[in-house]
């Protein structure tokens, strides 16, 4: 099977850099095994240059449609699916949002999802392109939401794949549980056509057959989950301990999802026939572990990323708890490192005049380099408790992380980030835009890794 390859909201490029083992700037264009065919990118909020489409193009050039026409930076919903070339591979990080469609109709035929909600352009391209491999990713809290129905908008998107004749697996991977630089949770999503060799190679492997009884079924899914399957070929996992599958099945129609549907959905788990059988799952890695003191500058770093002492610290450094029930800190001392990251407690009124003390804990001033770094957030750099704060490894100083640093915590080849191409000309991106987009991205290492699998089964096909 050709391994051509449509990249949905497409960031710059973590799942293509992924999928061709791009480290280095010297990579690019060396795209031997996976051929992109087509990809989309498009931030609504970006009103005069989009950034992360620009940067995309500057590294790997665009795709035309097959009108000839280059589509690639339109809102992915306004996009004529049918002139999307052909391709094998759909990939994309998709935003979480609330999947609930717009109305229950007596069938899913003609059922559309709320404007502005993408996984329906996903969904669409299902039906119209009909890939036989899916690989998505989102954030772990997809399983959970939303907080009033738990697990409806995960059943919505299983029940959408289940009516397009797909199989689905999917698990919630740590990166830094398997041996990478950064502590970061994401749902990665894997869906196979019922009709592939993939599919029959995975059902003669466990002995499945629909004529088995429910709990030899249920056997064979939860050797899919722990061995045999996609990510258990990928991400080695141990069954939790005192782990029972538990398993539930999708209404008959998305509209009955979307309105009834709750489940407690596990870690791990896999959709056949519509019905779901999930289990918690535990990582069994003992390679080596990458930290965030590996991907850190050793040499000279500029002098705008180091922090000047009045903001870091208000009073004594050992200080990291401040109460203000009583009275606030002046303004110039919450304009500080020490304080916005020390644990605090402040007296409040909520809406309907009740006063209550929020109280909020403290986290590590300065970030530990023998672990992997804490999750990269878009507001990376900012004034945030979630900014990394380190020490330089040259002058010892006090410092935040550098655009090349942010970029290596995800795993992408050092400054890719660094350039877009605009209207013909090559633009260097805002230092505030390269933290953003890494914010957003997706740990590389964890698809180079998937890539090998996808390969194997390619090759197959």
């Amino acid at each position: 099977m050709k391994k051509t390859v449509c990249e949905l909201f497409a960031g710059v490029g973590g799942f293509r850099c992924g999928l061709n083992n791009i480290r280095t700037v010297e990579d690019y264009g060396k795209e031997e095994k996976w051929d992109t065919v087509w990809f989309s990118q498009w931030e609504p909020s970006e009103k005069k240059t989009q950034y992360a489409h620009d940067c995309y193009v500057y590294r790997f050039g665009t795709r035309l449609d097959k009108n000839g026409e280059d589509t690639t930076n339109y809102n992915i919903e306004d996009v004529d699916k049918t002139t999307i070339p052909d391709f094998n591979l759909l990939v994309g990080g998709f935003p979480c949002q609330d999947y609930s469609v717009a109305s229950s109709l007596a069938t899913s035929k003609g059922l559309e999802g709320k404007k502005g909600i993408l996984w329906w352009s996903i969904r669409e391209i299902l039906e119209i392109k009909k890939p036989p491999f899916v690989l998505l990713e989102n954030v772990d809290r997809l399983l959970k939401s939303p907080a009033k129905q738990r697990g409806r908008d995960f059943g919505v998107i299983l029940a959408c794949f289940r009516d397009e004749g797909y199989t689905v697996e999917w698990r919630v991977i740590n990166a830094a549980e398997y041996g990478y630089q950064q502590r970061r949770r994401r749902t990665f999503i894997f869906a196979y056509k019922n009709n592939t060799r993939y599919a029959t190679k995975i059902l003669n492997t466990i002995g499945y057959t629909d004529t088995l009884e429910e709990e030899n079924k249920e056997k064979c899914m939860e050797s899919v989950i722990l061995n045999d399957g996609f990510f258990a070929e990928t991400f080695s996992v141990n069954k939790a301990k005192s782990a029972k599958m538990k398993v539930k099945r999708l209404s008959s129609e998305v509209g009955e999802v979307s309105d009834t549907f709750q489940c407690l959905f596990e870690n791990s788990g896999i959709m056949k026939d519509g019905i779901i059988y999930t289990i918690k799952t535990v990582p069994n890695y003992h390679g080596k572990q990458i930290t965030l003191g590996d991907i850190m500058e050793t040499e000279k770093v500029e002098e705008q990323y180091f922090i000047p002492e009045e903001k870091l610290y208000y009073t004594d450094p050992m200080i990291t708890h401040s109460d203000e029930t009583k009275q606030r800190l002046p303004k110039e001392d919450r304009q500080t490192w020490q304080y916005l990251k020390g644990a605090k407690k402040l007296l409040r009124t909520s809406s309907t005049g009740h006063k209550y003390v929020f109280s909020e804990g403290a986290i590590s001033m300065i970030d530990q380099e023998d672990k992997p770094a804490r999750t990269m957030l878009t507001s990376e750099g900012g004034f945030s408790r979630t900014t990394h704060i380190v020490k330089d490894k040259m002058t010892g100083r006090v410092r935040l992380l550098t655009a090349t640093e942010a970029e290596r915590i995800q795993g992408f080849p050092t400054n890719h980030t660094k350039y877009c191409l605009v209207k013909g000309e090559k633009v260097e991106m805002p230092l505030r835009k390269r933290r953003f987009m890494m914010g957003n991205a997706l740990v590389v290492n964890l698809i180079v890794d998937m890539e090998k699998t996808l390969n194997d089964i390619f090759d197959e096909e």
